[in-house]
């Protein structure tokens, strides 16, 4: 469940690379214990995002607080709050899975004997245990991903970003990490997630964004978005391409005369941000 205190909070943000405005002035909060998704088009800004909230980049304009932490004046204390899950795997492939997690807790000062309960129990949490003495190198790109998030967790933060967590993962890994981030959501840990797989932000979100050209265009729930397009959708194969009608009912739908190859489905994300913005999230 969500809390009713803001653990994201941006206003106003911008970032500008000389003439090219990568934000466009984005308002947000994003509640204690939400599972947020920001999607769009590459391009669009939410690495940008990332990046400016995790102190990778600095804004051009604006403020963004984590946890009630003002991110250049108590940046400090704003990173504490949080872990990230990069979109490409950045552990290093000649130690150890423990070595791997050693090594970061050590980065926040962790006593010998912390260290070594905090690893065991997200090891467990991670289903990992009996990997604890492989090399990086010899995992799959799931148990890969599984180190990633366990390490994002080891300091214990109140916030995760999840910047593509499943990117090149076949679909059945991809729904085990689906699993793994609904259980650590519930355990109250609010998750600010990009993706360019709409179902998992469908499957996943609370909450969802969508940002276009550095600014955003909508943010509701995932079935309020998808309400404003409609319930159904058919799909027609034409000379000129692929073309979508909706429907708000299937009945609607059923009446419909297609002409040439067409396929009934429900509407998803993809449709709400396409009539939004004319393109798809993962163009």
């Amino acid at each position: 469940m969500s809390g009713s205190h803001a653990m994201i909070e941006i206003r106003g943000l911008r970032k500008d690379y000389g003439r090219v405005q990568a934000l466009k002035g984005i308002d947000l909060t994003v509640p204690g214990g939400q599972l947020f998704a920001y999607l769009g088009p590459n391009g669009a800004g939410k690495s940008t995002t990332i990046r400016i909230l995790t102190g990778l980049t600095r804004m051009s304009g604006g403020s963004a607080s984590l946890g009630g932490f003002d991110i250049e004046r108590d940046a400090i204390a704003a990173k504490r709050q949080f872990g990230v899950v990069q979109q490409y795997v950045n552990l290093d492939q000649e130690l150890t899975v423990f070595e791997n997690l050693d090594i970061h807790c050590r980065l926040f000062a962790m006593k010998k004997k912390a260290r070594r309960e905090r690893i065991d129990r997200l090891l467990a949490y991670v289903d990992m245990t009996d990997r604890a003495s492989t090399l990086i190198k010899k995992l799959s790109g799931g148990l890969k991903r599984r180190v990633t998030i366990a390490r994002a967790l080891l300091h214990g933060p109140s916030i995760l970003f999840l910047d593509e967590p499943t990117v090149g993962l076949d679909a059945a890994i991809r729904r085990r990490i689906w699993a793994l981030i609904k259980k650590i959501q519930q355990e109250g840990t609010t998750i600010f997630l990009t993706t360019h797989h709409i179902e998992e932000a469908e499957f996943l979100a609370e909450r969802v964004a969508f940002l276009d050209e550095g600014r955003i265009v909508a943010l509701d729930t995932p079935s309020n978005l998808m309400a404003r397009v409609g319930s159904w959708a058919i799909d027609l194969v034409e000379d000129s391409g692929m073309k979508t009608r909706y429907f708000s009912t299937r009945e609607e739908a059923d009446r419909f005369r297609a002409h040439g190859a067409f396929t009934m489905r429900r509407v998803n994300l993809e449709d709400a941000f396409l009539s939004l913005t004319g393109k798809k999230v993962g163009q």
